[in-house]
């Protein structure tokens, strides 16, 4: 039996999903493994869904449970030219381990540029414009070839992704834009079973985790942890900032919407 999210558009096409779809099918995966919705995902997209991911613990879960299932998903990672040493060997490390090529995606602007023609060292004065011109632009891009984006989010990483779904969906361009579905398989996992898993399973992780670095971003805008802050708290020191917006510039389409 054919359900909403396999009912061929009269031209053969799937129908693009609705908000109030993506609600029943967000209800439906609370109660469903990350695998499970990762062959959904096949099933609906194929390679019009692809992985992005910056490395971190969950991201590498996804890209095992993926490489498990036997499901060929584009993997993607932004690359701002500001990446520490190890994450940049971390890469290559996981394209051997995992037998698949990973995309780069890196702004137009060198780092050298971006001095150039918005002054040096932008990141310390202005963070929110410096993440849009080198993370959020790129990603942007990215995205118009795609219908889901998979990511790596979970909901105990900082309150700010407390009430995040496992499948949300959003209008890329703004509110009169395509749409596109962002699919957080690992929405419900604590941070040990992610490392469990990693550990269980030798897949290479980023040596920064083992000096104290929870989350690891830029160079210039990461510190170490201490107990009990919340795993992104060593980013952007001395700002009032918690998200890079790579997660937040997208408006979001909720049932009500329809």
């Amino acid at each position: 039996m054919e359900t909403l999210q396999t009912i061929p558009a009269a031209n053969g096409e799937l129908k693009p999903l609705t908000a109030r779809e993506i609600a029943a099918l967000n209800a439906q995966f609370e109660h469903q493994a990350p695998e499970e919705i990762l062959a959904w995902a096949w099933k609906r997209f194929e390679k019009k869904a692809a992985i992005g991911t910056s490395f971190q613990g969950s991201g590498l879960v996804m890209l095992h449970l993926a490489k498990m299932a036997g499901l060929s998903f584009p993997v993607f990672t932004l690359d701002t030219g500001l990446l520490f040493p190890e994450t940049l060997e971390l890469h290559k490390r996981l394209e051997d381990f995992f037998g698949w090529k990973i995309e780069s995606i890196r702004p137009d602007l060198t780092v050298e540029q971006q001095a150039e023609a918005l002054g040096p060292e932008l990141w310390a004065r202005d963070p929110d414009l410096c993440c849009t011109t080198r993370k959020v632009l790129p990603l942007q891009s990215k995205l118009r070839e795609l219908d889901c984006w998979i990511t790596g989010l979970r909901r105990r990483q900082a309150r700010s992704r407390a009430a995040i779904g496992l499948i949300e969906l959003y209008a890329l361009n703004g509110k009169g834009g395509p749409d596109i579905v962002k699919l957080n398989p690992l929405a419900n996992w604590p941070t040990e079973a992610t490392w469990r898993y990693i550990r269980e399973h030798k897949i290479p992780w980023n040596p920064l985790h083992d000096r104290g670095y929870a989350s690891i971003g830029c160079m210039t805008c990461t510190r170490k942890t201490a107990r009990g802050e919340d795993e992104r708290a060593g980013r952007w020191i001395g700002f009032k900032k918690v998200e890079c917006g790579i997660h937040t510039f997208m408006s979001p389409k909720n049932d009500f919407q329809i």
